[in-house]
């Protein structure tokens, strides 16, 4: 697990003050009417009269109007209304949002927080900031921990008020004392990277200790829904890769499965109970897989069926019984999942008498055979000493086994022992990378999906600003979204200066948590002077971290061209054919550039040596301009093949006998 380093965390600092994003005079009006169409001279005459940060907690009385009996009565009905739509298994949104825009305006507090969030990033509602901040600004003042966190927002990105990131860190730290989560997320964040405020692992791990326990207590046995980050750089990398499956490859899955395919019918199964990459979850469609693999006798099926009615759901109750009559039939088979349900039913007593020792048997069997879920409750066992002698190390064993394959308990569980020092030492970086990881696996995290079918859409306003909102919680990828949109000029954020600050800082932000390819971009636009002075010794300071940290090709060739022509460090033709051929060595894509370099290079090595041995005036020009003559030359040599091509074109052709 990789520790936040000292230097990379003044570097973010240092770039957020260079970049005006702890400044309250940072311009970003022109941005605001750039993304809303709306924003008016209203709005910017307004903004001095906005209340202080403080204000937000404690409440102007004679400022609030009061909400009538009767509105408050209809604003909780149709609020009653939108979390039943919301909570289905397959949320109606839209409906639900409508129902929430109604009550929030009727002044119903909680229907304003999730309205004005939604119009803040046009999220199921019409895109209208002016709209937001008044919704906001009236739940500041009554110290809702909603309205708070949503001011804090809005000051961090510039939306609707000056950028302050001083002003955001008092909006989240009285939200997140309130009870936000996304608060919670974003300080913690902060706190964990020393982003406006000092570094302080231990607040950083108060923080988002809450959050990931809130996470972890809404895991079920189909473990959450699966959700794909899809990195937009990435995909154009390789040329439109996308985040969600391909709809031809799902229909090739369900002809495969109409045809018999075992496998197929598994997959498709899976992917309907898991959800995510654009498959909503369907229980109903995932048992009709499962039930066409187990009438061919997989086992594996058997034990997913017998999880589907284990947990149940709207549409299929939850039925013991038939949940221990599947694991039983997928446990005869010797089928690891089939033999961890049956130990899950003995853990808990369902449809069965509570049996520690038989849970660890069937845990034993299902995890010497790599099934995760078995793996995760051994661990359990073993840390609260429940059927066998309570072990640490022993628990640690499991818990790392389940969490290379990503086990979401898993991290939370190795987590809870590292921040408390149980049979290790105590490391407090250790944990907060976990719990960071755990928390950013929450249900919001399917935001992903919506801003990358904005983008596809080609809606990059709409994708920024959801993208922002989760850069600021801390989500890595989304900081690098965030930055490649405005990288590409998809969208503006006030003048072009102001948007090439903007994305630096998101770049910068997604260099600091470990990304290569964003901190060779942070090199890149200090060697281009993009949103900050030039600087080449910068740019070579970031190339280097990036190529020693992570051992990016394209920074060690960066590096070479660098040393080559003595740009920010040592001219030396030695260290530049090194990093060249290192390079090559990390990427083959990097082989024909690298090859094209060192004969570039070896080229002016011999005209180098020319100069000093023949002291010719003439040799010592062509030096320094030897790339004019190549063009000139390669210019003649393509003059020469086009006349001889016609040439030949205008000879007779000659006759067959």
């Amino acid at each position: 697990v990789r520790q936040p380093e000292e230097e990379t965390s003044q570097i973010v600092q240092d770039h957020a003050s260079s970049t005006g994003l702890v400044d309250e005079g940072d311009d970003t009006q022109a941005g605001m009417e750039a993304f809303s169409p709306e924003y008016n001279q209203e709005n910017k005459d307004n903004e001095a009269n906005q209340p202080p940060p403080v204000t937000a907690a404690w409440p102007e009385e004679e400022n609030l109007v009061p909400v009538s009996e009767e509105d408050e009565k209809r604003g909780r009905q149709l609020y009653t209304l939108a979390e039943e739509l919301l909570n289905k298994s397959r949320p109606s949104y839209k409906e639900a949002f409508q129902y929430l825009s109604e009550a929030a305006n009727l002044r119903h507090e909680k229907s304003m927080e999730l309205a004005a969030i939604a119009h803040l990033v046009g999220d199921y509602l019409p895109r209208n900031v002016s709209k937001a901040k008044e919704h906001l600004t009236y739940l500041g003042r009554l110290g809702s921990p909603g309205g708070q966190f949503g001011l804090g927002l809005m000051h961090a990105a510039g939306l609707g008020f000056n950028s302050s990131q001083s002003k955001a860190v008092v909006y989240y730290t009285f939200a997140a004392l309130g009870g936000n989560l996304f608060a919670k997320m974003a300080l913690g964040y902060r706190y964990w990277s020393g982003l406006s405020v000092e570094q302080s692992c231990e607040t950083a791990l108060l923080h988002y200790q809450d959050v990931a326990e809130e996470v972890a207590s809404k895991v079920t046995w189909a473990a959450g829904d699966s959700i794909h980050r899809a990195r937009l750089l990435d995909e154009a990398d390789q040329g439109g890769a996308g985040g969600e499956l391909d709809e031809d490859l799902v229909q090739f899955y369900q002809y495969r499965a109409t045809k018999g395919d075992t496998h197929s019918q598994v997959v498709l199964g899976q992917l309907y109970y898991q959800g995510g990459r654009g498959i909503e979850r369907d229980f109903q469609a995932a048992l009709h897989y499962f039930q066409m693999a187990s009438s061919s006798g997989m086992a594996n099926a058997d034990a997913f069926i017998g999880q589907i009615y284990a947990e149940g759901s709207e549409t299929i109750p939850q039925d013991n019984q038939t949940a221990l009559k599947f694991f039983n039939k997928a446990a005869r088979k010797g089928s690891p999942p089939g033999k961890s349900g049956l130990g899950m039913l003995y853990l808990l007593g369902q449809g069965v008498e509570q049996n520690d020792q038989k849970a660890f048997t069937n845990f034993k069997f299902a995890a010497e055979r790599g099934w995760t879920e078995a793996q995760l409750q051994l661990g359990i066992m073993y840390y609260k000493g429940r059927g066998v002698p309570r072990n640490y190390k022993e628990a640690m064993v499991y818990f790392s086994q389940a969490s290379q394959s990503g086990h979401l308990l898993a991290y939370y569980n190795l987590a809870t022992i590292h921040s408390k020092g149980l049979g290790v030492v105590r490391s407090c970086h250790t944990a907060v990378e976990l719990l960071k990881n755990v928390a950013e696996r929450g249900k919001w995290g399917r935001k992903f999906m919506e801003a990358y079918g904005f983008y596809k859409a080609q809606q990059y306003d709409v994708a920024f600003l959801r993208y922002s909102v989760l850069a600021e919680l801390g989500y890595e990828v989304a900081q690098s979204n965030s930055a490649f949109i405005l990288d590409k000029g998809l969208a503006r954020f006030g003048s072009v200066n102001t948007t090439w600050q903007r994305a630096m800082a998101h770049w910068t932000r997604a260099a600091a948590q470990g990304q290569s390819a964003a901190r060779v971009r942070v090199g890149d636009y200090y060697y281009y002077g993009l949103g900050t002075d030039m600087d080449m010794e910068s740019a070579a300071l970031h190339y280097r971290m990036a190529s020693e940290q992570q051992h990016s090709a394209q920074a060690m060739f960066n590096l070479g061209y660098m040393h080559e022509l003595g740009l920010g460090m040592k001219k030396d033709a030695h260290l530049a054919k090194r990093m060249y051929d290192q390079a090559a060595e990390v990427s083959a894509d990097a082989y024909v550039p690298v090859m094209l370099a060192l004969a570039k290079l070896q080229a002016v090595v011999f005209l180098s040596w020319a100069v000093r041995l023949t002291d010719q005036w003439f040799v010592s020009v062509l030096l320094e301009v030897w790339d004019v003559v190549v063009i000139i030359f390669l210019a003649v040599v393509l003059c020469v093949l086009v006349c001889l091509r016609r040439y030949f074109r205008t000879l007779p052709q000659r006759q067959a006998p």
